[in-house]
């Protein structure tokens, strides 16, 4: 299958609306896993949205200790280099030998260096497609010289175009002054909305290109979530202690999706599907990340990639969204 594809900001790549992501399929041996996975499965849900038409995955070497890099390798490499996706991974999440322990934010040179070097091993690639500074450094490094690196590391050839994750305009224009980026990954959902009023007008007027994480809400917005599957989220899912999916606050996140759910039945399609493609209605967003860790949930959301929201869908989420008084920030796409 093909699905159509947009210019991605100043990458030089053309990329489809959804792209696959792999932090659930990095497991549950790391601080923000998502309890145990089945690794075959993985590899068949990858392989299945690539069938599918998405052409790009997104992942990190932090996720499941450099095991979901593993396991993207695993899935592409019977793919033939005409039906190969871009590859997408983060550096500046350092671990120790503590599976459980937090990892560190590093940014300095030396390190990303020997990242990169690591990360093009375990996924089996010449080329990472997007290297993406994961967050902020935390070690003192400056964010200028974290960019200027990546920058080096695409003029040596490790590394296709530049890209930052979880920044925010004042740290994007410190990035200006040493050749700027090429994208950012920022989270945005329905019920998670800030970016909208500040960093994606930014970035849509410099030709940022942006691909959102979590547009679904780790869950939260695919329809399919309950109170009872908040109860029974074992201790291994970072989800378990977030207060998302607990309380006053779950009931109001699962309210949104009922509003979805009369817009989706206007489309024929899912409720996953139009929490994406609501992300996706906002200028200056290029694709979202969306997971899945099995087959079958890429059914879930593979519709967003051609789904179009009309005026009334939008201004019946965006009614949804004030009424029940989820999240903060801009309630519908802007223009």
């Amino acid at each position: 299958m093909t699905l159509p594809t947009t210019p991605f900001g100043t990458t030089g790549m053309d990329i489809t609306r959804v792209g696959f992501g792999a932090w659930a399929v990095g497991g549950a041996e790391h601080e923000f896993g998502w309890g145990a996975q089945d690794d075959e499965e993985s590899v068949a849900a990858i392989r299945y949205a690539v069938e599918s038409g998405v052409n790009w995955i997104d992942t990190a070497a932090v996720y499941g200790r450099g095991h979901s890099e593993e396991i993207v390798a695993r899935a592409l490499a019977d793919i033939g280099e005409a039906h190969r996706p871009y590859v997408f991974t983060k550096c500046g999440m350092v671990w120790d030998s503590d599976p459980a322990g937090p990892p560190a934010r590093v940014g300095a040179p030396d390190s990303i260096r020997r990242e990169v070097d690591a990360s093009l091993r375990r996924l089996d690639i010449d080329r990472i497609d997007l290297y993406q500074l994961h967050w902020p450094p935390r070690d003192e490094t400056p964010v200028e010289d974290a960019v200027a690196t990546l920058h080096e590391l695409r003029t040596e050839g490790k590394i296709r175009s530049v890209g930052v994750s979880n920044f925010n305009v004042g740290l994007l224009e410190r990035a200006a002054s040493v050749g700027g980026v090429d994208a950012l990954q920022p989270p945005f959902s329905a019920m998670k909305r800030g970016v909208a009023a500040d960093i994606l007008p930014y970035c849509a007027k410099h030709n940022i290109g942006v691909i959102v994480y979590s547009p679904m809400q780790s869950g939260l917005l695919t329809g399919s979530w309950s109170a009872q599957r908040s109860a029974d989220l074992p201790s291994n899912d970072w989800r378990s202690g977030s207060p998302d999916f607990t309380g006053e606050s779950l009931h109001r996140n699962l309210a949104l999706v009922d509003a979805l759910r009369t817009v989706a039945k206007r489309h024929d399609t899912t409720v996953a599907s139009v929490a994406i493609a609501w992300t996706l209605a906002f200028d200056g967003v290029t694709g979202a990340i969306v997971g899945g860790r099995r087959p079958s949930q890429v059914d879930g959301w593979i519709g967003a990639a051609t789904l179009t929201l009309t005026t009334d869908d939008l201004d019946d989420i965006e009614v949804a969204i004030d009424r029940l008084q989820v999240g903060s920030g801009p309630s519908r796409p802007w223009g």
